[in-house]
């Protein structure tokens, strides 16, 4: 018989250790490995050898260049994101909410796309824009070079300002409107209440944005790989897939890249931080007890040319380069004119049903996709109900790092894979679709704690202590009584995971092998070895897949809701 002071193992602590045991596994160990093989030489912390290889001068020069993408990007999109946030909530602009949905289109799209797009369409000499300026103008120069600093700049903004937008407009759509009204009627004109009035109020929301912007940029990728790395611009994330891939995993590489790793890390930190500092400040307060609705502002004259500003900004942005994908997708060879008699479906028919390549893509990305969804959507459930039903201690910690990978770019979970799981520990799953499974799960594990527990929340303590009060077990009441009513919130976990993995690129870059290349790096890959009908084939499949993902889910959700709502 235990004693008094002895307290009995039971569900609750076997839950909570497995849920420690799945994010000290998946989480925990690879961001440690990354700290330890940056600090630690034979044993001992060195701060020299750290510092020596952030200022050798191709580590310091993509430091520099990435800190420098992201200043400038942060402004675009904060400037981009709340014009348009203010005239889709606060204006009487032409039909609003259409505009509202379509500038969240970009935040849909993947922007290793977008810059694939535009390179074809922007690229001195190849480029159709400008071949066609050059064809009117009689000139050789080209109209704009896409390769470079701007170019990167200007494509990320078009595809991040969403982050700013989505945050602005919802703050813009809550605020009381009775300090603005008070202004006009005191005479203040309509750009004096906005620069006094307007802007200082949602300047949390917007700082909010423009931080995850900068984040965002930071560890982005796939458009500073395809926009600069052939004219010699790198940022972090492009330099450690160099260090990576063209050293052959020597050990001095990898040890550079997790340093380069570091810093992104650090970066993050404090990003989230003064993010977190921002939201949490009561300096703004917005929000009036009562429901007001905003004052529309008539644009008068500007009501037209604005809403012609905002089409032309969305047929650049969304239309423009989503067409070039899918019709160069059809050009029997890359370079001849966009005209019907060069285009056909073999590329499509190719890609699709006889291609070794693209196929296993197709596939990789697909199963990949759907059985880490699947995983990470149980293990979140399980963490979940640890942090929302469960009385026990250290709660915090899972919390920690179930959240921690959300805040991590996509390279330095990638890296800390690879130290992971090749070998160090007698499990070697380097260069498989294994190493690729576990990463996805990693990255995504916040997605499912997010959705879980917003779920579990609604769910009264009561139903389950009746439940045991009439004789069930723990087991039977999570099985009969909980997981039914979360049901819908593992699904919406589920989807949440599955459409980000299956375009997922600045995980999978670092990790694929011979055979397990997904449908981004493939994209990727063939544009870097130059087979650009191919590769805009199998990205025009990829926008299909995501496009109708995204509208399942709309679907969803809205019935979700309905349903929410009958029953209420």
């Amino acid at each position: 018989m235990p004693s008094a002071g002895t307290k009995k193992f039971g569900m609750a602590e076997f839950i909570f250790l497995l849920s420690v045991l799945i994010l000290v596994v998946i989480v925990a160990l690879p961001v440690v490995l990354i700290f330890w093989t940056s600090f630690i030489v034979d044993g001992h912390l060195n701060m020299k050898a750290v510092m020596d290889t952030i200022m050798q001068e191709e580590t310091f020069q993509a430091l520099k260049m990435s800190i420098m993408i992201a200043a400038c990007v942060t402004v675009t999109c904060t400037f981009v994101g709340t014009l348009f946030a203010w005239l889709v909530t606060r204006t009487d602009l032409p039909f609003k909410e259409t505009m509202k949905v379509l500038f969240t289109v970009p935040f849909m799209l993947p922007a290793f796309i977008g810059a694939l797009a535009w390179k074809m369409l922007l690229s001195p000499r190849a480029g159709y824009i400008n071949q066609l300026w050059m064809a009117i103008t009689g000139t050789r120069h080209a109209l704009f070079n896409i390769y470079g600093f701007w170019g990167i700049v200007i494509i990320e903004t078009m595809y991040l300002f969403p982050f700013v937008f989505i945050q602005v407009s919802g703050a813009l759509e809550r605020m009381d409107p009775t300090l603005e009204e008070s202004a006009r009627i005191s005479g203040a004109g309509l750009f004096t209440i906005t620069r006094k009035i307007t802007i200082p109020l949602i300047m949390p929301a917007v700082v909010a944005g423009a931080l995850l912007v900068c984040l965002y940029s930071l560890s982005h990728f796939g458009t500073p790989a395809i926009l600069g790395t052939e004219v010699g611009i790198y940022t972090i994330p492009t330099m450690i897939y160099e260090l990576i891939h063209q050293s052959a995993g020597s050990f001095t590489a990898i040890r550079a890249a997790t340093v380069l790793s570091v810093v992104l890390v650090l970066s993050a930190a404090v990003i989230l931080y003064a993010q977190n500092k921002v939201i949490k400040s009561g300096r703004f307060q917005i929000i009036a007890g009562k429901s007001v609705r905003p004052t529309v502002l008539k644009l008068r004259g500007l009501r037209t040319p604005l809403f012609i500003f905002c089409c032309v900004y969305l047929l650049i942005t969304v239309v423009m380069p989503t067409v070039t994908i899918f019709l160069v997708g059809f050009l029997n060879t890359y370079g001849l004119p966009l005209a019907l008699e060069n285009m056909s479906w073999e590329n499509y028919r190719y890609v699709l049903f006889e291609w070794k390549l693209t196929k296993d893509a197709i596939w990789n990305s697909a199963y990949l996709s759907l059985s880490a969804a699947f995983v990470t959507m149980i293990a979140g459930g399980i963490i979940s109900y640890v942090l929302v039903k469960l009385k026990v201690r250290g709660k915090w910690f899972l919390e920690f790092l179930g959240m921690l990978p959300f805040s991590l770019p996509g390279t330095v979970i990638a890296l800390g894979v690879i130290l992971t799981w090749s070998g160090r520990f007698g499990i070697n799953l380097y260069n498989t679709a294994w190493i690729i499974f576990v990463a996805y799960i990693a990255r995504y594990m916040a997605f499912s704690l997010k959705s879980n527990s917003a779920a579990l929340e609604q769910v009264h303590d009561s139903l389950v202590e009746a439940s045991r009060a009439s004789g069930a077990t723990p087991w039977q009441s999570l099985r009969d009584i909980v997981i039914p009513l979360i049901r819908p919130g593992m699904v919406a976990a589920f989807f949440l995971i599955f459409l980000p993995a299956l375009r997922e690129l600045t995980t999978s870059v670092l990790l694929y092998g011979p055979t397990t290349r997904t449908i981004g790096v493939a994209i990727y890959t063939l544009n870097e070895d130059g087979e650009t009908v191919y590769a805009c084939a199998l990205a025009g499949i990829a926008l299909l897949l995501i496009v109708g993902g995204e509208i399942l889910i709309k679907r969803f959700f809205e019935k979700k809701r309905r349903a929410d709502n009958g029953g209420a």
